[in-house]
């Protein structure tokens, strides 16, 4: 079994961390920088930044945060959201990025992920795919942040975004993100099994015993957390953010539990892995 890292996902929009259930309905938690300052000292291997509304402007917006960030990490910064060029990304890698993840424009034109992974190299161009299983058991590609239907199939697409040459592939259960009810394994599983590139899985962990449980059924490569992660560290800096952040902050004034979530940070879950045998950079 390879090393598994473990990679905070920051949803950004605006000046603001967010976090939504679906990819819907965002809260707004904090400052991203704050967040990512925190989980870089905490142990994190990577960090992945998502410009939430890049659909609406039609370009990532997170120049600024992403060049703060990076003048205060030392790890790998992914940045997605938006990028539909080869100028754009350009663009985020100038301001700090490491890699790039793509995911409207590669499904509305699979050339893009060869032109960008000829560019840049392919362990600079993920691909990220937004997954909702159909009611006939189907799962389909999903874009602009799981609001818009492709009819594409995730498990072929899998397989043709390897061939058109990235390097990695995030992947998201959008029925599964921010409900704290654990992870898609079947569709994980079935992803992992299909390619050979890295799988970063992403969405529903509501505990520790959830990342242990789908890395050990699906061998995936590295699992990004959202939730888990985030909900610990407002519970401990919730009055910090609520006075100094911007927008609309009602969630973070109305001192609500994260019932669904029991909640931890990158060191603990690092750990949890460990005592069940399963390798991580600790």
């Amino acid at each position: 079994m390879s090393y598994k890292r473990i990679i905070p996902r920051l949803d950004i929009k605006g000046p603001n961390l967010v976090k939504g259930i679906h990819l819907e309905g965002l809260r707004v938690l904090g400052k991203p920088e704050e967040f990512a300052k925190f989980y870089y000292e905490n142990g994190a291997d990577e960090l992945l930044l998502q410009d939430v509304v890049a659909s609406l402007f039609e370009r990532n917006s997170l120049d600024n945060i992403i060049s703060k960030i990076a003048q205060e990490i030392f790890i790998p910064l992914t940045v997605g959201g938006g990028l539909r060029t080869i100028e754009d990304i350009q663009r985020v890698l100038r301001y700090g990025a490491d890699k790039v993840a793509i995911n409207t424009a590669a499904i509305k034109n699979p050339n893009f992920i060869k032109e960008a992974a000829n560019k840049f190299g392919s362990s600079t161009i993920v691909v990220s795919i937004e997954a909702i299983k159909e009611n006939d058991g189907r799962y389909l590609a999903y874009v602009d942040n799981g609001r818009d239907f492709t009819g594409v199939d995730v498990f072929e697409w899998s397989k043709k975004v390897e061939e058109f040459g990235a390097g990695e592939i995030i992947l998201t259960s959008v029925d599964k993100d921010g409900t704290g009810e654990g992870f898609d394994s079947e569709l994980i599983k079935t992803v992992v099994d299909s390619v050979s590139i890295p799988v970063i899985a992403h969405g529903g962990a509501g505990k520790k015993e959830d990342v242990v449980s789908m890395i050990q059924t699906t061998d995936a490569h590295s699992v990004a957390n959202a939730s888990i992660f985030h909900y610990d560290f407002v519970s401990k800096n919730k009055s910090k953010f609520a006075s100094e952040t911007e927008g609309n902050i009602e969630f973070l004034k109305a001192n609500r539990s994260f019932h669904n979530f029991e909640t931890t940070t990158v060191n603990e879950l690092k750990k949890e892995l460990i005592r069940n045998n399963i390798k991580c950079r600790f």
